[in-house]
């Protein structure tokens, strides 16, 4: 049994990685996953969330993914992502601005008694926006602390 396999993270506009890894982390519909060479073929969504991947040479890379599709087959993981963004390239301020607006959206949407349907369409928006920026802040806080380690 080999100790490695080929992960290819795409996004809508480009291919964002593409070696031999260990193993990786992602989000997927029914909890975390952790995928190992030798796993199970696979076909399944995954949600918004950092994917956390280990190189051959047990470096840590971590990406944004904001959903998508997983396929495992044989020695090849490829994840399609609606978006894929790596950590170094994730802009904080901007992440925080976005947590806050869809806070503030959110307090508004309580606080006008959130009753009509528009008002619970713009919500589901809003709370999905919120968790992409809470997972944007939470992968910006583990590449800043795997760099000074």
């Amino acid at each position: 049994m080999t100790n490695s396999y080929r992960l290819i993270v795409v996004s809508v506009e480009k291919q964002i990685f593409s070696d031999a890894v260990r193993k990786i982390q992602v989000n997927g519909t029914e909890g975390e996953m952790g995928i190992f060479p030798g796993h199970s073929p696979l076909l399944t969504s995954i949600k918004p969330g950092v994917l956390h991947i280990v190189k051959l040479c047990n470096n840590i890379e971590y990406v944004y993914i904001s959903g998508g599709i997983l396929e495992i087959q044989n020695t090849v993981v490829t994840i399609l992502a609606d978006t894929a963004v790596r950590a170094d390239e994730l802009d904080e301020q901007q992440a925080n601005l976005a947590k806050l607006a869809a806070e503030n959206y959110i307090k508004k949407f309580y606080d006008s008694g959130g009753s009509s349907n528009k008002k619970d369409i713009n919500y589901i928006k809003i709370s999905s926006e919120m968790s992409q920026a809470i997972a944007k802040l939470r992968l910006i806080e583990l590449y800043k602390k795997y760099k000074n380690s």
